[in-house]
């Protein structure tokens, strides 16, 4: 487990929308594979670490973003440029958006799902696919990283759930409202917003899975998702499965 541990050296941790930070860090990031990988942050006096996704990397290191929802990510918020990040690396699968022929996809993220669907659009763009993306959130104050994504030259949709900006409702809406629903998607987002994206989408995709993580390599089984092939835990197997391979619960 040790050479597992990387020591990363915070270039920069600064407020992208409400109670939402981006985090660059500098050290080894050749252990990324795919986009959707994770990493587990070690807090200070905290016995679990927080997983957070992979936003961006490269050769110098990587990009991550999360939000302020207890006294782990509060600490991580709190952070200055110089201070050491500890982190368990190496984790999670990915997405893997070669197994798709198709030359136009579809990447749908919610809220803190979005970051991890920037490498990926990065990624479809080096295969030569071009990306629909939706964004969605639950208002205005909630929205970050759109240019970043038409920047890259993505198709950028966006939905909150006030209405403050643009589609009022939620991506699965928007899938509806664009015609978009026979394209082979990726998503990360909240459990609902998944199982909407699932419910409305008439093509196969893969999941991106947001849940509460115990140890992050597969040893307490905390995380676990059932499929049609048995439970699957979503920090070994995972974070990503595949559309058809999900048993979901009944509502």
């Amino acid at each position: 487990m040790g050479e597992r541990i990387k020591q990363y050296r915070i270039i920069s941790n600064w407020n992208l929308a409400d109670q939402v930070y981006e985090m660059e860090l500098e050290g080894d990031s050749s252990w990324i594979t795919h986009p959707g990988q994770f990493l587990n942050v070690t807090i200070d006096n905290a016995y679990l670490k927080r997983p957070i996704s992979i936003c961006d990397w490269n050769e110098n290191g990587l990009t991550i973003i999360y939000k302020v929802v207890g006294f782990g990510t509060k600490q991580m918020s709190q952070k200055q440029p110089g201070e050491r990040l500890e982190c368990l690396v190496g984790l999670g699968n990915g997405f893997t958006p070669e197994v798709f022929d198709e030359k136009k996809v579809l990447l749908v993220g919610g809220g803190v799902g979005v970051p991890p669907l920037y490498g990926l659009a990065k990624t479809c763009l080096k295969q030569g696919k071009q990306p629909v993306v939706i964004l969605g959130f639950t208002s205005e104050k909630d929205i970050f990283y759109i240019k970043k994504f038409a920047d890259l030259g993505c198709d950028v949709k966006l939905s909150t759930n006030d209405g403050s900006q643009g589609v009022k409702g939620f991506v699965s809406d928007v899938m509806v409202q664009e015609g978009l629903t026979n394209l082979p998607y990726f998503a990360c987002g909240p459990m609902p917003m998944l199982k909407a994206v699932w419910r409305t989408s008439n093509a196969p995709g893969q999941l991106s899975f947001e849940e509460r993580m115990g140890c992050g390599f597969g040893a307490c089984m905390g995380c676990s998702c059932e499929t049609i092939s048995g439970p699957k835990r979503i920090c070994k197997e995972g974070p990503v499965l595949s559309s058809q391979e999900v048993l979901w619960t009944k509502d």
